[in-house]
């Protein structure tokens, strides 16, 4: 079809472009003009945002002086006369420093994120109140202490008093940020239940196990149920150490299910993706493989002859650090006023998480328990609000929930509950769509998740409490098993010389089934009949070794009579900390502290000799020079993954092709391999093999075997790090590919450079990999950038507590303009630790200001 143009349509035309061409250069003018503005600006309400760190400031509420002594880290070590007081105090430094991040953490918990960041977060709104933890955490204070929720009143005084007195802007500089799209968002005051409520918000960083029961319904979609089960080996318990106890590890087969249905597949990789959202807003996500290390050595194996206790938890990387540097001393401890205590806190929850007192120390890492379970629930065709169980149809619980959205109109939600927990089918995508797996699916459905943390329990404020003033193992142990979700290897030492260990929470007790698979819920047939009793939890107490190691390795072996999970981590990291303890018995604190940085590589020490076996048979090979000496580097490789190995760079290039080629291919995208121990424990047995049928390309004509892929591997990785890093061999570096990045969690990740490299930090070149002992981690699926790290890193001398060190990832304070903000990255990046200043007098020696908190 022909089209004309007349005169006056050109000159139309053409008004159109002069004008666009005038809009543009007015746009770009004013876009400068902001930009100018907005630096100055900046710098301006930087300062503003800037606390009072010295002289005497009035708070209400307190019943005699508080003395704040920050010292040159900007750590404050808080001295008063009550717990009440020292709480309040508490509350007060957090907010100074930290409040941005209590304020976003606390929108999180309570799903009201949309409030700050308009539309955008609304489906992550809506699922976070489907979970509804903000109704939980109510229902804990409600049902705390008188002494618990004092102290908790006590600190939300001390955060609310230093709110009183600054405005958005002067608070943070984030809120000028914000308030340039949101104009009426103004923080409001802060309440315990917002302290409880990010316990919730850990809990499920920390146990999200039903991440991999979607995974493996979703292999079940495309493999069989036996090659789906070398995807989840069991625990090498003949290679790799369990924490309690030893012995060969115990696999129950998994029920013949079928997952093949495509409507379900489609909704699990949905549920797939949007959990990684979730995981992304909250920090969490626990793949097998990610978590933490610590040990405790007694006296015996020390160079002091005293017990040491040594910590790392492995979480994501952030901006500002998870964690909050504190000392908590009261002037005169007494029954009345038990606390002296230093250590890592959270902003916005009282009390010190992990750290030492006066008497013992104490360390964490996660257990991983199997504490999710989904269920797939049948609905009644004709009411949406009905389910079937056991031949009923039952109403379902329906709660309305108002979704307010800043710049927009509220939106409202219908959270409906089974028996089993809430209907998370609507906010998970198209799990709504769930045909798609094979579990004799009914004709109408939704799924429902079980979880314990959703179950009315106590908070982990009594235990942290407790842990906080506990003086010997029986009143720790007392503490500990109140922890009852998450679920934490909780690890002991005191100034006696004992070491202990505990593992606590409220592990289910199935009727069938073992909690790796989504499970028909009208049946009744799978249902929680209880939790594995509290003195029946794995303990130990001067075990004979005279060491405990915890690294999210497997609790206790197959003589233990209950089950814990299926999906521990694979003891690699386990395995290399208990070799180098006890190959250096008689250790120092700084020799532990060279265990923590330890990156060798066990899954490429297993790998190599199959790989240098398949080039020596590959004799029609014609590699040129840069394959020559990228070869060369790989075979004079330490196994150490040192930011500046060339070596290293080659070899986890290499493993991340060798995983691509060899289950790309079969597997659906959404559980393509990560990396990590699980992988580690898949490839250790398919080696056996070299005939495996996951060896094989099935997007080609030709049957690949083991030795195939091995070279393949290594040949694209070559091509890769030439490609990415030149063709200078001698200047690949692994710190080039695994960069360090710390991303602000909500306006780091705006897409506006200006504003990110504002409250960004990075990129750096970091050592490390995945499941090693100094595990920075990345995703093979995404590339080399780390994900998660050791977050912080902590070594306590029982003998002398004033020889204690540590460090954390970024700095205590969270203003961009202030000297702590990043101070801590440059020594957290080289392996360094700063002095945990316990006595007074090396405290005062150390000051950078001291603040009096009056009455």
């Amino acid at each position: 079809m022909s089209e004309t143009c007349t005169a006056a349509d050109s000159d139309e035309k053409s008004k159109k472009r002069n004008f666009l061409k005038r809009l543009l250069w007015i746009a770009t003018g004013m876009i400068f003009t902001f930009a100018v503005f907005g630096v100055a600006f900046g710098q301006y309400s930087i300062h503003r945002a800037s606390p009072r760190i010295d002289g005497t400031v009035q708070l209400e509420g307190l019943s005699a002086s508080v003395e704040v002594i920050r010292d040159s880290m900007g750590v404050p070590h808080i001295y008063a006369d009550t717990p009440e007081d020292l709480m309040m105090a508490q509350g007060y430094v957090h907010a100074q420093d930290r409040f941005y991040q209590m304020d976003f953490w606390r929108h999180i918990s309570a799903g009201t994120l949309a409030e700050m960041f308009g539309e955008s977060q609304v489906e992550t709104d809506a699922f976070l109140r489907t979970m509804g933890w903000g109704g939980l955490a109510e229902m804990q204070y409600e049902a705390a202490s008188p002494e618990i929720r004092s102290l908790l009143e006590a600190y939300a005084a001390g955060v609310n008093a230093y709110l009183a007195t600054r405005s958005p802007a002067e608070l943070s500089f984030e809120y000028t940020v914000i308030r340039l799209t949101n104009r009426s968002y103004t923080p409001e005051p802060w309440t315990p239940v917002h302290s409880l409520a990010w316990g919730k918000v850990m809990s499920w960083d920390l146990g999200a196990n039903h991440e991999a029961e979607i995974a493996r319904a979703l292999a079940l979609g495309a493999v069989s149920q036996e090659r789906m089960e070398q995807l989840y080996p069991p625990f090498p318990g003949d290679r790799h150490p369990y924490i309690v106890g030893s012995g060969d590890s115990d696999a129950t087969a998994l029920e013949a299910m079928n997952f093949t249905s495509k409507t379900l597949q489609a909704s699990l990789r949905s549920a797939a993706h949007t959990i990684r959202a979730i995981n992304r807003v909250t920090g969490g996500g626990m793949e097998t493989g990610i978590g933490s290390n610590s040990w405790a050595v007694s006296g015996q194996h020390t160079a002091t002859g005293n017990a040491m206790l040594m910590n790392d938890p492995h979480l994501t990387a952030q901006m500002p650090s998870i964690w909050y540097q504190v000392g908590l001393y009261c002037n005169t401890v007494s029954d009345a006023c038990p606390y002296e205590v230093a250590g890592f806190s959270f902003a916005g929850v009282p009390g010190v998480i992990i750290g030492h007192n006066a008497d013992i120390a104490w360390a964490f890492t996660n257990v991983g328990p199997d504490v999710q379970d989904l269920y797939i629930e049948k609905i009644n065709p004709e009411n949406p609000n009905q389910y079937e169980y056991k031949g009923e149809w039952l109403d379902m619980e329906i709660r309305l929930e108002t979704i307010k959205v800043a710049g927009g109109e509220d939106v409202l939600l219908d959270v409906r509950s089974t028996i089993h927990g809430p209907i998370i089918s609507n906010v998970y995508g198209l799990l709504e769509n769930f045909d798609e797996t094979g579990v004799e699916l009914p004709e109408t459905y939704a799924v429902a998740m079980r979880w314990t943390g959703l179950d009315d329990v106590p908070s982990v404020s009594g235990p942290i409490f407790g842990i906080n003033v506990a003086s010997n193992f029986e009143e720790f142990r007392e503490a500990a098993l109140l922890f009852h979700v998450p679920a934490q290897n909780m690890l002991y030492a005191d100034t006696a010389g004992n070491i202990g260990y505990q593992m606590p929470g409220n592990i289910p007790i199935r009727s069938r089934g073992d909690g790796t698979l989504p499970v028909p819920g009208w049946t009744g047939e799978y249902e929680w009949t209880g939790f594995i009793p509290h003195d029946e939890l794995p303990m130990s107490f001067n075990p004979a070794s005279g060491y405990i190691v915890t690294a999210n390795n497997a609790v206790i072996d197959s003589s233990y009579p209950h089950l814990i999970t299926r999906d521990w981590a694979y003891g690699y990291r386990a395995r290399r900390v208990v070799d180098l303890v006890t190959s250096t018995f008689g250790a120092s604190l700084d020799e532990h502290a060279t265990i923590q940085l330890d990156t060798y590589d066990l899954n490429a020490a297993r790998i190599l000799p199959f790989l240098v076996d398949a080039m020596e048979s590959d004799t029609d090979a014609d590699r040129g020079d840069v394959a020559s000496a990228a070869i060369s580097e790989l075979l004079a490789w330490d196994r150490q993954n040192s930011a500046g190995s060339a070596g290293a760079a080659v070899w986890n290039a290499t493993w991340r092709n060798l995983l691509a080629l060899t289950f790309h291919d079969e597997l659906p995208q959404d559980i393509h391999p990560v990396g990590g121990s699980r992988w580690f424990e898949v490839v250790y047995h398919l080696l056996d093999d070299p005939t495996d049928r996951y060896w094989d390309d099935v997007t080609t004509p030709e049957v690949e075997t083991r030795d195939d892929i091995l070279v393949a591997a290594l040949d694209a990785a070559i091509d890769e790090l030439a490609e990415r890093l030149g063709s200078d061999v001698s200047r690949w570096t692994w710190g080039e590919l695994h960069r360090m990045i710390f991303i602000n969690q909500s306006l780091g990740k705006s897409g506006i450079g200006v504003i990110e490299n504002r409250f960004n930090r990075g990129p750096y070149p970091a050592s490390g990999s995945k499941s090693v002992v100094n595990a920075i981690g990345w995703d093979a699926t995404l590339g080399y950038d780390v994900d998660w790290l050791p977050s912080m890193r902590m070594l306590i001398d029982l003998g002398d507590l004033a020889q204690s060190r540590a460090i954390h990832t970024t700095g205590q304070s969270g203003h961009i303009g202030n000297e702590h903000y990043d101070d801590m990255i440059p020594l957290w990046l080289a392996g360094e630790t700063t002095p945990m200043l316990w006595n007074r007098l090396d405290i005062e020696a150390d000051a950078q200001a001291t603040l009096i908190l009056t009455p």
